[in-house]
């Protein structure tokens, strides 16, 4: 396994410093932000397609310090019902698309999107629960009328380009757990995976090692996200976990993002590693930072320092004992 970070955090910096900084560190691979919800910093779409150059400088850039690209991340909302809005998602998806197959990055990341409750919505409407009967009459015209057809259709583009998408399964989008992931892949096909990340699970009741467990059993990990979730089980008895208060009204929320360490221990990561491993993951562990309570740098050493201890960088040996 290779330990890195999503770079969207040293947003503010040029790439050069960032990667300077990320090297520093100790990790072995960056995160790239393509556009999106994740902005595109250090990564300019139609500069970089358009110029084998500014290809060429990118990748330097990071290979002379020993880095690696571990993904790109361009994260919208392709199933919008926005038109202008879903329209952007898709075209930075697919540019970035034609971008990772140009800089051989076999891995794209994109939320699976959230359409709304029919052909005239105009805001995103994401069913939580079967009744009234209305909402399972949304989720299925979600699923078979709008996911389903683009999600078919952009795998094979995906395909087309040598590289496979990764969806990081998040509340808000059809895909926000293991099960609605391996529905998704059912549908269209074996090129759509998942980015999981452990802080998306935590707060909805969902063991993320059993989630490892039943992905890896379906060869469905294309990348990892290494973030922690601290609930809070005083709000929580209070509130339940569907809070929507805003992630700094740190006191009274059910639960907030963490960086990893400070919502579960090393019993639990260490687990989650080695149960990556037993289940046929050994690739990236891309950490992201998150922590409404720490600055970006104590957020970002302590992930790393915390991690570094923890990560099996090594294959295994041969089993002398057995």
């Amino acid at each position: 396994m290779k330990l890195g970070v999503l770079t969207v955090l040293f947003g503010g910096q040029p790439l050069e410093k960032a990667l300077d900084y990320i090297k520093e560190a100790g990790l072995e691979a960056v995160e790239i932000g393509t556009g999106n919800y994740p902005g595109d910093a250090h990564c300019k779409l139609d500069a970089m397609l358009k110029s084998e150059d500014e290809r060429k400088k990118f990748l330097d850039a990071i290979k002379s310090r020993g880095l690696e690209i571990s993904a790109l991340s361009c994260h919208g909302n392709a199933l919008h019902p926005d038109k202008k809005f879903s329209a952007n998602s898709v075209d930075t998806l697919k540019k970035t698309i034609q971008l990772a197959k140009l800089l051989k990055v076999k891995t794209v990341i994109d939320f699976s999107g959230c359409p709304g409750e029919g052909p005239n919505a105009t805001k995103p409407n994401w069913v939580t629960c079967p009744w009234p009967p209305d909402f399972l009459e949304i989720l299925e015209w979600q699923w078979d009328k709008v996911a389903i057809p683009f999600w078919k259709d952009m795998a094979k583009f995906a395909a087309d380009n040598g590289v496979r998408i990764a969806f990081e399964m998040h509340p808000g989008f059809v895909v926000y757990s293991p099960e609605t992931m391996l529905r998704i892949r059912d549908a269209c096909g074996k090129n759509i995976g998942a980015n999981l990340d452990p802080s998306h699970l935590f707060w909805q009741g969902i063991d993320p090692i059993v989630a490892v467990r039943e992905l890896g059993k379906a060869k469905a990990i294309f990348h990892i996200h290494m973030k922690d979730t601290k609930i809070d089980p005083i709000n929580t008895a209070f509130t339940g976990v569907l809070d929507t208060k805003h992630y700094g009204d740190v006191q009274k929320r059910a639960w907030v993002f963490r960086t990893v360490g400070y919502g579960h221990g090393a019993e639990f990561w260490s687990n989650f590693i080695s149960t990556l491993r037993a289940f046929g993951y050994d690739e990236y562990l891309s950490i992201e930072h998150e922590d409404g309570l720490m600055s970006t740098n104590e957020g970002f050493m302590k992930a790393v320092r915390f991690l570094q201890g923890l990560i099996l960088s090594e294959k295994p040996g041969a089993m002398w004992w057995a």
